[in-house]
């Protein structure tokens, strides 16, 4: 039976989308899982966004960690289970501020972590919102920032936007089933109601993917996203899932 692991907010997040090369990303995938497309393209999108009261198993509060920034790349992928398709992501890398984090992430959970400095900055007004991180890379500071609308709308069922964000489950891979002994994957479910979207005005990303992800990703950030959007948030909730073999 699952449990709740982690409850916390996400808040204003950031989502640049591009189109990449499925022979990029097969490699990369948990066994078990296929690559997930929307309208034949393999998106991989770069997310910056805020955790807010975060908690471990609903209640414990970790006294410096109840916030901060993360910044990620994703992609989409999805596993034929006995009740039908479960859609979900896997992370190439994910990046935060706190240094406890990452070691509990990667020595417990595999998940591919990195410790970098990090800072946002949200200018609310009446009409118009400015969201902006950066993390920081060697010596040089990188980020993702929108100019959008503070009116928005929620979201359009089939749409790129609902594509992107209505991927409930995630996807760690924990054996390849070569070097590294049988294969076998981590499955857990993040729970969120549907986001309300924000139409970007303007936007600006400046990350270096060759030293974050390698140089088999950089051609693929060298031209302008396909897309960008800001949504809301909410509440979510990391259910605790099963293993895949």
């Amino acid at each position: 039976m699952a449990t709740t692991f982690l409850t916390a907010e996400w808040r204003n997040l950031i989502f640049a989308n591009y189109a990449l090369d499925r022979q990029v990303l097969e490699p990369l995938l948990p066994y078990g899982t296929e690559l997930d497309e929307f309208n034949g393209v393999y998106y991989g999108s770069l997310v910056g966004f805020y955790f807010q009261h975060v908690k471990l198993f609903g209640r414990v509060s970790v006294p410096f960690h109840r916030q901060f920034e993360e910044f990620n790349l994703r992609f989409y992928v999805r596993r034929k289970s006995p009740t039908g398709w479960k859609r979900g992501v896997v992370f190439v890398k994910e990046l935060v501020p706190k240094l406890a984090i990452t070691l509990v992430a990667n020595t417990l959970y595999g998940e591919p972590y990195e410790t970098h400095p990090m800072r946002h900055r949200w200018d609310i007004q009446e009409k118009t919102q400015q969201i902006d991180y950066e993390w920081k890379v060697g010596s040089a500071w990188n980020h993702i920032r929108v100019s959008a609308d503070r009116t928005g709308h929620p979201l359009t069922p089939e749409s790129e936007e609902a594509f992107i964000t209505e991927h409930y489950w995630g996807y760690t891979r924990r054996g390849d089933g070569r070097r590294h002994g049988p294969g076998r994957t981590s499955e857990y479910e993040v729970v969120h109601p549907p986001w309300n979207i924000y139409p970007v005005t303007d936007f600006s990303v400046l990350c270096d993917v060759e030293k974050l992800y390698g140089a088999r990703f950089a051609p693929f950030f060298e031209h302008p996203p396909a897309s960008v959007f800001l949504a809301d948030g909410s509440a979510v909730s990391i259910q605790s899932g099963s293993e895949i073999r």
